[in-house]
């Protein structure tokens, strides 16, 4: 069986002869082609974004977007005189996708050489393929998450907040309070389950193993009474940021095994590792209750270790940790912590579930 393409994350659009029918500077009436607004709305309810490279005068090719109820769906356009191909790198650079997730379609086969000479990696489609690209299986994923059918909405609020954070005199702390931030900590649920699989696969710096972990894997871990399967959401008045972390934590009676952890790089300077890691603390040590954390040290998730010895994880030995079966995979170590009560968070509101009741004198949670 052939390998299934790379995602298209990003379809940067031309505009004249490709979006609308004709060259806006000879005909500023022009119109949308028949079925671009459906192509363009239909992928973009899959969580592929859209952007813009077109040599253009851009305030007069934005206004027509805006007139023509479409400006809406495109994110960090670069409409200019400069060369297509160094247009949709600044793209990609700025939305943070790898030149392989990003296309690219243009009537003319000069601009699609162009591109292709610059930056091989784009993948370029002809004019005439806009309103069949849906059924191609780079437009497909597999599956369409809650968040990635608001990624646009996301996209557009991280704009505005990096905008007023670049504008912001003071400290970085006092920054992220102005936002309103709010964390949401819930047990996982059916419909968050393909959002938690799509966390465990992300190898990034934020990952605390990158073990995957499948959807039969997680289904099985909801419905072990001693397994908690996590999700982490984040919104500020901006807008929502989505799923951002998930925890698969299981409890001993002495003893939590946090098995992964795995946040979002999007939200690393919001300091949501820490506010995560200081609450399970937290719930660990009213439980009265050992921590260890599995860690696997990778090429990209330095952040992640150093993350674990701030809040005060070690390699030191313990009895606690007999109780534990094998590792997950190779490689990985068990970092220990005798978990002590932590302050709640300076920077945002924290909802989250109480995970065991206030241990007793004698060590034993209440029910």
């Amino acid at each position: 069986m052939a390998d299934k393409p790379t995602l298209v994350k990003c379809l940067v659009w031309d505009l004249d002869n490709t979006v609308w029918d004709g060259t806006l500077l000879e005909d500023p009436n022009v119109d949308l082609f028949p079925g671009i607004r459906e192509a363009i709305i239909e992928l973009d309810g899959r969580g592929i974004l859209h952007s813009v490279a077109s040599k253009n005068d851009h305030d007069l090719a934005w206004q027509h977007l805006e007139k023509l109820g479409m400006a809406e769906y495109f994110v960090h356009p670069r409409i200019s005189w400069g060369r297509k191909s160094q247009a949709i790198e600044e793209i990609a650079e700025r939305l943070n996708f790898a030149q392989t997730a990003v296309a690219f379609i243009d009537d003319l086969p000069t601009e699609r050489a162009e591109v292709n000479f610059h930056a091989p990696d784009i993948r370029c489609y002809a004019a005439d393929q806009a309103t069949s690209l849906a059924g191609l299986p780079e437009f497909s994923p597999e599956v369409v998450t809650v968040d990635a059918r608001r990624r646009r909405e996301m996209y557009q609020a991280s704009f505005r907040r990096d905008t007023e954070k670049e504008t912001y005199d003071g400290p970085d702390e006092d920054f992220l309070r102005t936002l309103d931030l709010v964390m949401e900590i819930k047990r996982a649920d059916d419909e968050d389950l393909s959002r938690v699989e799509e966390l465990t696969l992300r190898t990034s710096q934020m990952n605390a193993t990158g073990v995957h972990y499948s959807d039969a894997d997680l289904r099985a871990l909801l419905a072990d009474p001693d397994h908690e399967v996590l999700t982490v959401t984040l919104t500020d008045r901006f807008g929502p940021h989505g799923a951002v972390g998930v925890l698969l934590l299981e409890r001993h009676p002495d003893l939590w095994h946090l098995k992964l952890l795995a946040t979002s790089c999007r939200v690393v300077s919001f300091g949501a590792g820490a506010v995560i890691l200081n609450w399970l603390i937290d719930q660990a040590a009213r439980a009265g209750a050992h921590l260890v954390a599995d860690f696997r040290a990778t090429d990209r998730n330095r952040m992640m270790d150093i993350a674990y010895r701030f809040a005060g994880f070690t390699n030191d030995s313990c009895a606690c940790l007999t109780v534990l079966g094998e590792p997950a995979a190779e490689g990985v170590q068990r970092l220990h912590l005798l978990a002590d009560p932590r302050d709640a968070p300076t920077t945002m509101r924290l909802s989250s579930p109480e995970l065991a009741g206030a241990a007793d004198e004698t060590g034993v949670v209440a029910p």
